[in-house]
Order: structure tokens, then sequence, then C-alpha cells
């Protein structure tokens, strides 16, 4: 039942994203960093299979994506990682769409949802845009994410539901370093290959008397 589950949702965000015709991005600086993902994350998404069996510990890399490339484009690339690990790992494509889900589609989601709410409610500024959206907001999204599937599937990885929900804050934090990191060095060296960066929202000088 989750599984058919998680296709549905799978299926109806790819062609949400889809619909939004977000290959058009590709035409500028953000051709660099979908390649890089394409050719670097699906060895990092396999690297489970090379670990001994318990709780799969991973990088997921869906928050970094997604403020690189945006939400509809950052799904299909989801996707063809997705689709790279089925056809270079040794696990079936249930197991493969799970994984997909729930490290991919899910806190990629949730990114968006929370830079969505930060953008709202909070000043335009680079430490809100670091801080908030690549390490704190990084980390809300994975563990949320990394919660669920452990709650919906529990047993699933041979340990109990508790050492699973620490594990699973503890991955965040090391995904949310990482991205924090790496989104801070690109604001500062390569803000072209962040799609949900502004220079003119986040570097524009408060008005006068403000």
């Amino acid at each position: 039942m989750e599984l058919a589950l998680e296709a549905a949702l799978s299926i109806a965000a790819l062609a949400l994203a889809l619909s939004l015709r977000p290959w058009r991005m590709l035409g500028g600086p953000l051709l660099t960093p979908a390649l890089a993902t394409l050719a670097l994350l699906p060895w990092l998404w396999l690297l489970p299979q090379r670990l001994p069996a318990g709780l799969p510990v991973q990088f997921s890399g869906a928050s970094l994506l997604v403020l690189m490339l945006g939400w509809p484009l950052a799904v299909p690339v989801l996707a063809l990682v997705a689709l790279q690990v089925w056809l270079i790992g040794q696990t079936g494509a249930g197991d493969v769409l799970s994984q997909g889900f729930w490290l991919g589609l899910v806190p990629a989601t949730l990114v968006l949802a929370i830079g969505a709410v930060l953008k709202r409610y909070l000043p335009p500024n680079p430490f809100v845009y670091t801080l908030g959206r690549g390490f704190l907001g990084t980390a809300a999204a994975l563990f949320v994410s990394g919660s669920v599937m452990e709650l919906l599937h529990h047993g699933f990885s041979g340990v109990a539901l508790e050492q699973a929900l620490v594990s699973r804050w503890l991955m965040a934090w090391g995904d949310a370093f990482l991205t924090g990191m790496l989104v801070a060095v690109f604001v500062a060296f390569r803000p072209q290959w962040l799609a949900t960066w502004s220079d003119e929202r986040y570097l524009k000088p408060p008005p006068p008397g403000a």
C-alpha cells in the first residue's frame, strides 16, 4: 500500500514539475550543477548497498539541489538519479522508488515549503538564506522526511525505532552542514549556480531611514 502511494505521489510530482517546462533553465549556468548532480549523486545514493545491513547512512542532496536548480528542475533530476541507482545498483525497483521518494522528493518539497515561509516572514538578507534555507531548513526537511519514513516502514532497517530516529536526527544535521557550507560558498563565488538566490533581493540596500 505504501509503495503504491509513493509511486502515485512521485508520478504526480514529476508531472507537475515537467508541466512547468524546467528544461528551459538548462540553457544558462544551471547546466553545470545539473550535470554534476547526475554524475555524483547516484554514487552517494548507492553507498548503503556497499555498507553492512542496517540503517542506511547516506547523503540526500535534495535540499542543495532545490536551492541550486529550483523545485521544478530538481524533481526530474532526482528522478534521473533514482533511475541510475536502479540501473547500476543491486536493489529492486520498489526499493529504489522508496529511496527516491523519501530521500529525494519529500525533502525537496519540504525545503521548498520552508523557503516560502522564510521568504514570507523573515527579512531578505544573505544570513537568512544561508542559515535558514541552506542549514536549518535542510536539517528540518531531512529529519521530518526520515522520521515519517521510519514510522511508516518501521522495522525495515532492523533497528529499534528510537535508535532509528536518533540516527535520522544525526544524519539530517550532517546533510545540513554540508548543504549550508556549499550554499555559503556558492553565494560568495558562484551565485549563478543558485536559482533561488537573487542579488537584487538579498543584497539590495535598505531604503533610506529604514
